[in-house]
């Protein structure tokens, strides 16, 4: 009821000034400021940091600095890394330029291309603004800004709510999957950056199947649980591989070879 209430007044503000493009073309509803989904981002980033133990492993700190400073430098900004000693393999990136990854995905990938795989769909989710989208639509079915406040108390219901919005939730309990649309818009993105950065994009193929293998008779790892993979993803970036393989062989003839591992 609320929502067809609100209808009208929603569909009149994204049309005035909340309608954005995606990088891939699609109409996105997004209304929150950046600076305030930033600061979302940052503050969910220090607690995170205050939460759950920093890697000191040093190769797993230069394996992943190198990989993130080498498909960042395609996307610009200054972005910070942290590797969080936790076995379970996940990674994320959040708004405000933190990226995140656990000592069991770096122990889990086979090469540097398919954590460089991890990492560019993650930063795409950032690209794309896929937290404002999803804060925005909570935002406009639910009351006031209550949720952007929520970020500094995780364990509070509406806290765990803020962080699965920003695609963090489940170190909190609470598993908000990106849509199909996001994921499938943040594997392009994702593969072409990584292809930009000098990464092989055919090990993004190879990383999907992997995780699915890993994931095979047990409970779903968690980050297949907050990032389906599925034939239709696979299928998609093999589609797509040849605009990928474009940028990588480009970026091969400029002198883009990471040797990150």
């Amino acid at each position: 009821m609320l929502l067809k209430k609100f209808f009208p007044a929603l569909l009149t503000t994204c049309l005035l000034s909340a309608c954005i493009t995606s990088p891939t073309g699609r109409s996105q509803f997004v209304f929150m400021p950046d600076a305030q989904i930033n600061q979302m981002g940052l503050q969910a980033f220090e607690t995170l940091k205050k939460e759950k133990p920093v890697s000191n492993n040093q190769q797993y700190n230069q394996i992943a600095n190198c990989i993130a400073g080498a498909i960042t430098r395609e996307t610009g900004g200054n972005w910070e890394v942290a590797v969080f000693e936790d076995k379970s393999p996940n990674a994320f990136a959040l708004p405000g330029n933190k990226i995140g990854v656990h000592s069991g995905m770096i122990t889990l990938v086979d090469n540097q291309d398919q954590l460089a795989a991890v990492i560019g769909h993650e930063v795409g989710h950032v690209l794309a603004k896929h937290s404002n989208e999803r804060a925005s639509q909570e935002l406009a079915v639910n009351e006031g800004l209550a949720i952007v406040q929520a970020v500094s108390a995780p364990q509070s219901a509406l806290g765990q709510t803020a962080f699965g919005l920003l695609g963090v939730g489940a170190q909190y309990g609470i598993l908000m999957p990106y849509s199909r649309v996001q994921e499938s818009e943040a594997d392009m993105i994702g593969v072409d950056l990584m292809a930009k950065a000098g990464f092989d994009p055919r090990q993004s193929v190879n990383l999907w199947q992997k995780m699915e293998q890993a994931s095979q008779g047990q409970q779903p790892i968690e980050f297949m649980s907050t990032h389906p993979s599925n034939t239709t993803r696979i299928q998609s970036l093999e589609q797509h591989m040849p605009q990928a393989m474009g940028l990588y062989q480009q970026a091969q003839a400029m002198g883009k070879q990471p040797r990150c591992s």
